[in-house]
């Protein structure tokens, strides 16, 4: 008998002066997606190292993540789960590593800019703005509520 296994990812919604850091991505499509700095658990690492991990990878931000936003559970169209793990955090300084080869861009994006392409369809999934409302909706719990090892 085969074990189901959901995705395990990462995603941090970071704020600076009302504008909130976005990855664009080539994604196969005819245009680019948007997305919070995100991406998979690895092997043996913690969650919220996974996090800050990909932060730099993807943005060449380093980022104080405050706050967690909770579990969010998407089942996308090709029938995969993802299970992802979303934070709150705020930059702290720009790193100036080379950026991982699938994000075509970094963005620093408004409310209004995201309502935008979500209008468009360009975000990556609906767990975009869904993680940005939450995270405007004060809906934080405090980071102890992660336990590992």
């Amino acid at each position: 008998m085969s074990r189901w296994h959901p995705f395990v990812t990462v995603a941090t919604v970071v704020e600076r002066a009302g504008r909130y850091l976005m990855v664009e991505e080539h994604r196969g499509g005819s245009h680019t997606l948007f997305n919070q700095p995100a991406g998979h658990l690895e092997p043996g690492e913690r969650i919220r190292d996974a996090a800050l991990r990909e932060l730099r990878e993807e943005t060449a931000w380093q980022v104080g993540i405050t706050d967690y936003l909770g579990l969010y559970v998407f089942q996308a169209p090709d029938g995969q789960t993802f299970h992802s793990h979303a934070f709150f955090g705020m930059a702290l300084a720009h790193l100036g590593n080379d950026l991982d080869p699938a994000i075509h861009a970094v963005h620093w994006l408004t409310l209004e800019e995201l309502e935008a392409l979500e209008r468009e369809g360009r975000l990556r999934s609906p767990l975009v703005m869904r993680r940005l409302r939450d995270a405007l909706a004060g809906r934080f719990f405090p980071m102890d509520v992660l336990h590992e090892r």
